[in-house]
């Protein structure tokens, strides 16, 4: 009888470690799901949110948690709603499973950006083409009366073909941004743009007393010199603009350059109203007076495309680009 008892605690003694260790595996089996549920939910690219009967939020991943007040302006009424919150477009669904429904909202403003860009760059296209023709007659004969008028005249003629020119560097920088760009590699002296940089201040009109200077402009640069020199004349005319809008008497505006490990390094400074990093590089969209918003978003473009790279630090405002 003893015998018969003692055994049959041994056997419960080893179900007992075989069901401790069944435990195990389906603790460990669990464990990993979750993690890996876990996983597919944050790797979603949207936020999203499972919600009780209640409306008590019950899972969520990073990016919901982050966006308390999309989920608030979330209507739990409609299946698929488009909230615009901040400048920020989401598209959001809800799933109902159960008691519990599943709210995913996912980050469309790109898309929107995009669409709208496509939209604006067919209309600056064609506006450009219709204007072009007329501007290329009116320069023409701008430049036969400079050679024909009395020399009181001269001034007012030299002011009337900046504007066409400031009127032909916007058409140029807008069919160049729809098209696409496309560069025509050279190599070339670093004083070429020098020049070139000295040629956009004389070509501007403004009245403000600027103190300009370009340093370090040695050696050679291979890249398209055409785009280059659109690139370092939006930041001039950038620059010249910042001045003016500041109402300060004098200014000062500087392009440095330097070479080191490999890479050409362009230092590009001002003394004007520094800029709002959040819409610098969003095409069609300015805090100027003048301008058309292209200027940087373009650069920007132009320098990728030399696989080059743009940075700005704000304070004191300096914008950095680094070519090969």
């Amino acid at each position: 009888m003893k015998q018969d008892i003692q055994s049959t605690l041994e056997s419960l003694i080893q179900s007992t470690y075989k069901v401790e260790e069944e435990y195990k595996i389906l603790s460990a089996s669990y464990d990993n799901m979750r993690n890996f549920v876990r996983q597919i939910v944050e790797s979603l690219g949207a936020a999203l949110w499972v919600v009780d009967s209640n409306g008590k939020i019950v899972l969520e991943n990073s990016l919901a948690s982050t966006n308390g007040d999309v989920f608030a302006s979330i209507k739990a009424d409609n299946k698929s709603q488009e909230i615009e919150l901040n400048g920020h477009y989401y598209a959001v669904k809800i799933t109902k499973s159960g008691e519990h429904s599943v709210i995913l909202a996912t980050d469309i403003s790109a898309e929107k950006r995009s669409a709208r860009l496509v939209s604006m760059g067919a209309i600056a296209a064609h506006l450009s083409h219709e204007i072009r023709n007329p501007i290329g007659s009116i320069a023409l004969l701008t430049s036969t009366l400079l050679k024909r008028s009395e020399p009181k005249n001269i001034a007012l003629i030299e002011e009337i073909q900046k504007s066409l020119f400031r009127v032909e560097r916007i058409i140029k920088a807008t069919l160049l941004f729809t098209k696409g760009v496309h560069l025509n590699k050279r190599k070339f002296a670093l004083s070429e743009l020098k020049i070139a940089c000295e040629n956009a201040v004389k070509s501007y009109d403004f009245s403000a007393q600027i103190d300009f200077s370009f340093d370090g402009f040695e050696g050679e640069i291979t890249g398209d010199f055409d785009l280059l020199d659109l690139v370092f004349s939006n930041f001039i005319f950038n620059g010249i603009d910042a001045i003016e809008e500041s109402e300060a008497e004098y200014g000062k505006l500087s392009i440095s350059h330097k070479f080191s490990d490999g890479e050409h390094i362009f230092s590009i400074s001002d003394s004007g109203a520094r800029i709002d990093p959040s819409v610098m590089y969003e095409p069609f969209k300015t805090t100027k007076l003048k301008g058309n918003g292209l200027g940087l978003a373009l650069s920007t473009q132009i320098i990728n495309a030399h696989k080059g790279a743009l940075d700005l630090q704000n304070e004191p405002k300096i914008f950095t680009i680094t070519l090969p």
